[in-house]
């Protein structure tokens, strides 16, 4: 019972791990989409600070055009102070100074922007590594969660596979200590009951072959081999349903043909059988099997679906052994396991065990097909 509490804790942790692991996708995703939009938005300053160090590089040079015209004519000025007046010298001077200060701070913002330039460019370069790591993180990221769904998906059928064949293995142990109170019930009620009365009897043949008449005693023998005979048919039949003694005796086919025919008069249903290839005996182990999942399948058509004719058909080739249970039963719908459906996990464990395989179609209110395929080793 400490197994279900473990499977859930499993549970929680695979759910985990895979939610960790899709929650590591979306941020990478995030930060993708992030480092996406600030590339984008530095391509547009980058291009803006491009245009404008053109724009600086051509100012400077028709300011360099103009410093050098003004340097050229404060030169000549200076050579002819005679022919120019204090007035005009000191015009001339300081436009060629105001000139000379404008184009050193057009060259340092033309040389500011180039490092503006060249630190976009590095950011840009930055940017598009940290994009073209995260696209295949992603990438990588996803497959390993598709690896991981997978993996897991197949941990969690291997889990309801465990939990199947634990509770299976419970109600196996229902199953037989059920089974020890019916035949516990059905000896004390039946043989018990009889060897008792027999034993009674006898006392009273006894006293009344001493004191009565000899032809009273031999009629109350007669009873008493009367409950003898009813006794012996009880103990055979008990023994029959744990283990029917003909099938070791006569074989498969033998048996089937017995119990078809007791069970259709007991529960009052029609029951045909058929069989294909059955000249061979086949292995004592694998006429057991075959003989328990066509009871099991017969029982279930006339318990659970209430039919009123099957048909048993079993073949035997060479390699395989088919056997097929049809019936006109009310169906069921096969994708909904119910949880006291353990009489078809067994016979799906009955026919794994012999590397066989079984198929069950059914549909609701058109009846049931079980078609059980086993090798024939």
């Amino acid at each position: 019972m400490v197994m279900k509490p473990r499977i859930k804790r499993l549970d929680e942790i695979i759910d985990k791990m895979v939610n960790v692991v899709e929650d590591s996708k979306d941020e990478i995703f995030y930060i993708s989409e992030d480092a996406r939009e600030e590339y984008e938005r530095l391509v547009i300053e980058l291009n803006e600070t491009k245009d404008k160090v053109l724009k600086h590089i051509k100012a400077e040079k028709e300011l360099s055009k103009k410093v050098q015209t003004s340097k050229r004519h404060l030169s000549e000025v200076s050579k002819s102070f005679d022919r120019y007046s204090e007035e005009e010298i000191r015009e001339v001077y300081e436009v060629t100074h105001n000139l000379q200060t404008k184009l050193i701070m057009l060259r340092e913002k033309e040389r500011n922007l180039r490092l503006k330039r060249d630190d976009l460019e590095r950011r840009l370069i930055g940017l598009e590594n940290t994009i073209n790591r995260a696209d295949g993180l992603v990438g990588k990221v996803s497959i390993i969660l598709q690896y991981l769904n997978e993996d897991f998906q197949q941990v969690n059928e291997i889990l309801k596979e465990a939990k199947e064949k634990h509770k299976f293995g419970l109600k196996i142990i229902e199953a037989q200590e059920e089974e020890r109170r019916k035949i516990s019930r059905e000896i004390h009620d039946g043989p018990a009951q009889m060897l008792a009365n027999i034993l009674l009897r006898s006392e009273i043949v006894e006293r009344t072959a001493r004191e009565e008449s000899l032809l009273i005693a031999v009629a109350e023998i007669k009873n008493v081999r009367q409950l003898i005979k009813q006794s012996l048919q009880d103990v055979r039949r008990i023994i029959y349903d744990l283990r029917p003694m003909t099938l070791d005796d006569l074989g498969l086919i033998p048996t089937l043909n017995k119990y078809l025919s007791t069970t259709a008069e007991f529960h009052e249903v029609s029951i045909d059988f058929t069989e294909f290839g059955t000249e061979k005996r086949l292995e004592p182990e694998c006429e057991v099997v075959l003989f328990r999942l066509i009871q099991e399948a017969v029982q279930n058509s006339i318990k659970h679906a209430d039919a009123s004719h099957i048909h048993v058909k079993i073949e035997i080739t060479k390699n395989h052994i088919i056997a097929v249970v049809t019936d006109n039963g009310k169906g069921f719908d096969p994708s909904i396991q119910k949880d006291d459906s353990f009489g078809i996990i067994g016979m799906k464990e009955r026919v794994d065990l012999f590397g066989g395989k079984l198929v069950i179609q059914s549909k609701v209110n058109k009846g049931t097909k079980v078609i059980i395929r086993i090798p024939n080793q």
